[in-house]
């Protein structure tokens, strides 16, 4: 009889001592056994690393490291992947403000043994108080990767996300230097999207994590520039021609221009609009798209008449924005938010 498949569990965290007890309990309290877990304290100030250490002397599945330096989200993740046993055959994150359901571990590895081309395994989770990541229909149990990925870049079902709420095989975790690309602010739906080009997805129709949400530095900043419209158009280019046909790819990329130079054109009129469209500016010449005035005042059209009403208010949003001469900046010498020191965040999740 084949041996249980090991799981690696990792949790990166720093600054997380008033959640942290509880993510780890629910490792613990999993039905599944066979797993290890590593908990990375990434420079934390506050008593994580006594927390994580307390439980490590308790079971010697679980190990603690601590990093030398204060990484940034995107790096702390990347270390604790760095984690994963060469004897696992599955890769589970759990942020430490997250938890998992107790058969969470179990009904995630019996989809994918019993489907070798799953690459990540997916759930329905409690986010906070509601249930989502619910676009498969049941019982799609297994879904082609391309083809997933081709739905969601039209629009279609959100099944993926923060990695609290899935599960990768761990093979695909090692191959890469770096899990997370740490230039790309959406770096967590960047790995699905290359994972899904050469495997399958899996799902299992239960609600298997959950998910803490709190305002925080990284939302707050990832919601006030609205990153997501950058890192959906990013993904598009990156990953659509392996997923779509040229002309579909095409069509694809105008429409989600359109929809690009729409939101820049509403943004405008927002109080932040300078610091948008600087992003935005950077975002779309990082992605080979450089910004196009011509193409911004030809959707502004439809707001002349505000203008016209609020002349004053027009002529202040005129003297906030940047200059058509200024020099766009590369998406990575945007500022990006510090590491967060609240511990509701745990300086873990990507945006």
């Amino acid at each position: 009889m084949a041996p249980t498949p090991l799981v690696s569990v990792v949790t990166p965290v720093h600054n997380g001592e008033a959640f942290l007890a509880e993510c780890i309990e629910s490792v613990l309290a999993q039905s599944y056994d066979r797993w290890e877990y590593t908990i990375v304290d990434n420079c934390s100030t506050d008593r994580s690393l006594e927390v994580a250490e307390r439980y490590a002397q308790k079971d010697s599945r679980v190990r603690v490291i601590s990093t030398e330096r204060l990484l940034d989200v995107m790096g702390s993740q990347n270390t604790a992947f760095r984690q994963v046993s060469p004897n696992a055959s599955y890769c589970k994150m759990v942020h430490a403000d997250d938890w998992l359901f107790r058969d969470c571990l179990r009904e995630m590895v019996e989809l994918a043994e019993a489907h070798p081309s799953v690459g990540i395994v997916g759930a329905y989770r409690l986010d906070g108080t509601k249930v989502d990541l619910d676009g498969l229909p049941y019982p799609s149990t297994v879904v082609p990767g391309k083809q997933l990925s081709r739905a969601m870049m039209l629009g279609g079902p959100r099944v993926f996300g923060s990695a609290s709420a899935l599960m990768y095989r761990a093979d695909y975790v090692r191959q890469r230097p770096a899990f997370f690309d740490e230039s790309d602010f959406h770096a967590d739906v960047a790995a699905c999207y290359d994972i899904l080009r050469a495997a399958d997805f899996g799902f299992v129709h239960q609600v298997l994590t959950f998910t803490r949400t709190h305002p925080g530095e990284q939302s707050s900043y990832a919601g006030r520039l609205k990153t997501y419209i950058a890192g959906r158009f990013r993904h598009l280019v990156k990953f659509g021609p392996s997923c779509m046909e040229p002309a579909e790819y095409q069509d694809r990329v105008q429409q989600a221009l359109s929809h690009y130079y729409r939101f820049l054109a509403k943004s405008l009129v927002s109080p932040g609009a300078r610091e948008v469209l600087a992003y935005h500016r950077s975002a779309l010449a990082e992605i080979g798209y450089p910004f196009s005035w011509k193409r911004l005042l030809a959707v502004v059209t439809p707001y002349w008449g505000y203008a016209l009403r609020h002349p004053s208010e027009a002529l202040r949003l005129v003297m906030r924005l940047p200059g058509t001469a200024d020099a766009a900046p590369r998406v990575s010498s945007v500022p990006q938010p510090a590491q967060p020191s609240a511990p509701a965040r745990s300086g873990n999740r990507a945006a």
